[in-house]
Formats: structure tokens, C-alpha cells, sequence
């Protein structure tokens, strides 16, 4: 599971019994070598997809992290990329290991994604694998700070892969993760969130519409179909509306 320039088990649990700022600072230095880096293979294919529907001028990657997002800005945006986080030590692996030599500005800011500090600067919003950080009520709130970075029209995109199947080791392992936090969390303070299987995409699609969002859903086919058909893996590209938050909006996701 992990390489072995990756953390240790003690490091692992120094880790967990810690805030979730105070753990992903003690995690950055060996942050991309553990799988809960983004593949490059869903940076790819992310990056195709948003290609066609660009160029964009500025972009910002949401919950940065050690700056993997920033690979796929870079690709499709002409004039500025910033990266925004609130763990200093992931920031600082990222300003380190993450410069772009050719193509947009870079800049790096460390802020709580809840409470963004930018207006419409931004014609592109990205995140990848930060959404089990927030709780569903948050979510609401968490979109609606995004529509107030975007220009008019902006966009807002994110791969979801689909959820395990019933019953199979994939649905176990995540149900069980997640157990584990919920028992860690009501012993322990500082609460550390990080849940695997509350962001539904049913709920997602009623919290972007909440926020002012037209979402659509785009099938990645680099990561094949389901038994059912479906896609495994899809990039939502959420539409900022102009209508102010608030009013009537369909809420859900087209496919």
C-alpha cells in the first residue's frame, strides 16, 4: 500500500489522534508516496476532458494539497494558476516539488476552503480527493464559496468515482474505514473528518444547485463502465448561474 520512502505505521497514527491541519502537516513530506495522492492517471484524464472546454485564463485548485491539481491547470488555462490550502506543510511541499518551468503564473495560498479569500478571480475551479474533509451540511456552504471565486459562467469541476458494489471488499474496506472514524471521533479531540462514503452524488448535485450551480456529469472512458453500464468514474462540471443563490434551480445532476 505504501512505497517505502512513504510514512510509517507510528507515523500513521501520530497522524490520525491529530487535528486534520496538524496531520497533513506532519504527513507532507511523504505525502506522494502513500495512494491518497491523485493517480496521474486520473489527472489525465481530467485534464482531457477539461481541454475541449476551454481555454480558461485563471484556474484555482481547492484543497491543493502538495499541488498535483496544479498539473492539470497548468494544461488548460492560459495566464494564472493558484493553489489554495490550509496546511502550511502541504503548501510548502507543493511551492517545492510543484513549479510549472513554462505556461501560466503560479502562486500558492494557504486559506481554509470554507472561507476563501479571493472574489471572481477565477474562470476554473479544480479539486481532487478533499471532499471527504467536509461534512454534508457543509457542502452548501463549501459550493457557495466557490461560485463567489468564479467569473461569470465559471466552472467548477471534479472527478467521483462510483461507489463500490454492495457486499464486494472495496464496499467493506470503505464502510469499515469510515466506522473507524466515526468511533476515533467521538472518543478523541481534536476531530479528525475524513469520510469515504458521505459525498453521494445525488446530494451533490442538491447542494451545487443550492449554490447557484448548473451541473453536468462527463464519463471518463479511461476508467471503463460497470456491469450495470455506467461509467466508473465521471468529471461533475458544475456552470456558475447568474441568479443569486437562493432562488429556484432543479436539483439534480444531468448526465
Amino acid at each position: 500500500m505504501f512505497s517505502p520512502e512513504g510514512p510509517t505505521l507510528r507515523e500513521l497514527a501520530v497522524q490520525a489522534l491529530s487535528s486534520v491541519e496538524r496531520g497533513y502537516d506532519l504527513l507532507a513530506p511523504k505525502f506522494d508516496h502513500t495512494p491518497y495522492r491523485t493517480p496521474e492517471r486520473v489527472l489525465d484524464a481530467v485534464a482531457g476532458a477539461l481541454e475541449p472546454l476551454g481555454p480558461f485564463t485563471a484556474g484555482l485548485d481547492l484543497c491543493c494539497g502538495t499541488g498535483a491539481g496544479l498539473d492539470v491547470l497548468a494544461r488548460v488555462c492560459r495566464e494564472r494558476v493558484t493553489g489554495v490550502d490550509f496546511s502550511a506543510g502541504m503548501l510548502e511541499v507543493a511551492r517545492r516539488r510543484r513549479a510549472v518551468p513554462a505556461g501560466p503564473a503560479v502562486s500558492w495560498v494557504r486559506a481554509d476552503a470554507r472561507t476563501l479569500p479571493f472574489g471572481p478571480a477565477f474562470d476554473l475551479v479544480v479539486s481532487f480527493g478533499a471532499f471527504g474533509h467536509f461534512l454534508p451540511r457543509e457542502l452548501p456552504g463549501l459550493f457557495g464559496q466557490v461560485r463567489s471565486v468564479l467569473r461569470s459562467d465559471g466552472c467548477f469541476a471534479f472527478p467521483v468515482a462510483a461507489p463500490p458494489r454492495a457486499g464486494s471488499p472495496g464496499y467493506w474496506t470503505l464502510l469499515g474505514f469510515d466506522a473507524a472514524m466515526r468511533v476515533r471521533n467521538a472518543l478523541w479531540r481534536p476531530p479528525f473528518v475524513m469520510y469515504y462514503r458521505t459525498f453521494r452524488l445525488g446530494d451533490v448535485g442538491r447542494a451545487l444547485a443550492r449554490a447557484g450551480f448548473r451541473a453536468d456529469l462527463h464519463a471518463l472512458p479511461e476508467f471503463g463502465h460497470r456491469p450495470d453500464g455506467s461509467p466508473r468514474v465521471r468529471l461533475v462540471v458544475a456552470r456558475r448561474l447568474a441568479r443569486p443563490p437562493g432562488q429556484p434551480a432543479a436539483g439534480r445532476v444531468n448526465s
